[in-house]
């Protein structure tokens, strides 16, 4: 697994390399801002990827947009800090407040895995390397 980069953080503030598709072994997911041929379709119809106010705009991200948060987002959101413990929301106020160095630098200690250190799935509550469940 390659290390964490600021590529692989979507525009929504979805750390794309947490995600169960990219962390998968075989037809690995490059992330929002990779090839759409190993994507799956609801990552590359995705609307807040896909919209071109994100796409025009300086930073690459959400917080730029007028109508931030939108309620697509704000939807997402509720549901990933309901499932997953993870918001978006809180990801892109962190990017926006410290930058997207220092926010890549604070999610790969923050996804590591205790034992191992292998980046933790955020769908999965467990490390793919050594299988140890992660407390919720």
């Amino acid at each position: 697994m390659q290390p964490m980069n600021r590529t692989m953080i979507a525009p929504c503030g979805m750390n794309c390399g947490l995600c169960s598709a990219y962390q998968r072994k075989v037809k690995r997911c490059g992330g929002c801002h990779g090839e759409d041929s190993t994507k799956p379709v609801y990552c590359v119809s995705c609307v807040i990827k896909n919209c071109p106010t994100i796409q025009s705009n300086a930073s690459g991200f959400c917080y730029d947009c007028k109508t931030y948060p939108c309620r697509r987002l704000k939807n997402l959101d509720a549901r990933y800090t309901r499932k997953y413990h993870m918001s978006m929301l809180q990801n892109l106020e962190a990017i926006k407040k410290n930058g997207i160095d220092a926010f890549v630098k604070a999610e790969a200690k923050r996804w590591a895995c205790r034992n191992c250190g292998t980046t933790i799935c955020v769908h999965q509550h467990m490390c793919p390397a050594c299988k140890t469940m992660i407390a919720d």
